[in-house]
């Protein structure tokens, strides 16, 4: 069955970096574009960044272009979030995404805090 897992959130101050990791299995990874969502408390989930199954194209929010990079590697099944010039505004519950057949699958998420 398909799973994604994301890994390396954590408290950070603001102005630091972070990188997210998330690995999939149970489908072709290098058929699908994949995702990146986030989730503040209390606000509604946000696409933050997209890339397509290649790695040729990415897409991001506004209020993330310029400091947040989507990757992929397509040999290891992984899709990674590099996270720089953190804000307070960016600490949510972010998670990896992909659609396969109009069915949305979502891992665990994991959660970035920025803060002094």
């Amino acid at each position: 069955q398909v799973q994604l897992v994301e890994s390396g959130g954590g408290l950070v101050q603001p102005g630091g970096s972070l990188r997210l990791s998330c690995a999939a299995s149970g489908f072709i990874f290098s058929r699908y574009s994949m995702r990146w969502y986030r989730q503040a408390s209390g606000k509604e989930r946000e696409l933050v960044a997209v890339i397509d199954s290649r790695g040729d194209s990415q897409n991001y929010a506004s209020s993330v272009k310029g400091r947040f990079t989507i990757s992929r590697d397509n040999a290891k099944n992984t899709v990674g979030l590099q996270m720089n010039s953190l804000k307070p505004e960016d600490t949510a519950v972010y998670y990896c995404n992909t659609v396969i057949y109009s069915e949305n699958y979502w891992g665990q998420g994991t959660q970035v805090i920025v803060s002094s």
